[in-house]
């Protein structure tokens, strides 16, 4: 049985953390080697027109712009976060909050790429796992480090809350 207050207000505040050192990652990759990150409008719009039934795009970028799109893009991007924090936490319960351990925070990052190897990349344009992107490899392995980092993150918020005795 879980404890949901803890277990929703441990969601909320792991996820946002994380997905803020994704984000920290992401802006240092560009900073310090001109390696550009994804284009959170471009999730806003492939969002905006699911409603519409289209959830798969040939290339998301020539599709028309929806209202909304970059607040809605960062909004689904930090609201997946908590989402996937939430599953780190049934998964381990709330007591893994309490004491987290690093290998379990580093796996549900890496195992979080399947998202968008196998909903957001093909539904832009760019095939399974960036399959038609230019260089797949390298856009798989700059996913992979990005959701690496998101893992690390789940971990460095969770002991940073712990230490703080917010749970």
């Amino acid at each position: 049985m879980h404890d949901w207050p803890t277990l929703l207000l441990s969601s909320l505040l792991i996820g946002i953390g994380a997905t803020a050192v994704m984000d920290v990652y992401a802006w240092a990759m560009k900073r310090l080697f001109a390696i550009p990150s994804l284009d959170y409008a471009l999730v806003g719009r492939w969002i905006g027109h699911l409603p519409q039934g289209r959830l798969i795009h040939a290339g998301i970028a020539a599709s028309a712009p929806v209202a909304g799109e970059r607040a809605i893009g960062w909004g689904a991007h930090y609201a997946i976060g908590v989402a996937f924090a939430g599953a780190l936490l049934a998964v381990c319960g709330v007591e893994w909050a309490r004491a987290p351990t690093f290998g379990p925070a580093l796996a549900t990052g890496l195992v979080t790429v399947a998202a968008p190897f196998l909903i957001l990349q093909p539904g832009m344009g760019a095939g399974i796992a960036a399959a038609k992107t230019p260089r797949p490899g390298v856009a798989r392995l700059r996913s992979l480090l990005a959701h690496g980092a998101f893992g690390v993150g789940l971990y460095l918020s969770a002991a940073l809350l712990a230490a703080l005795g917010a749970f």
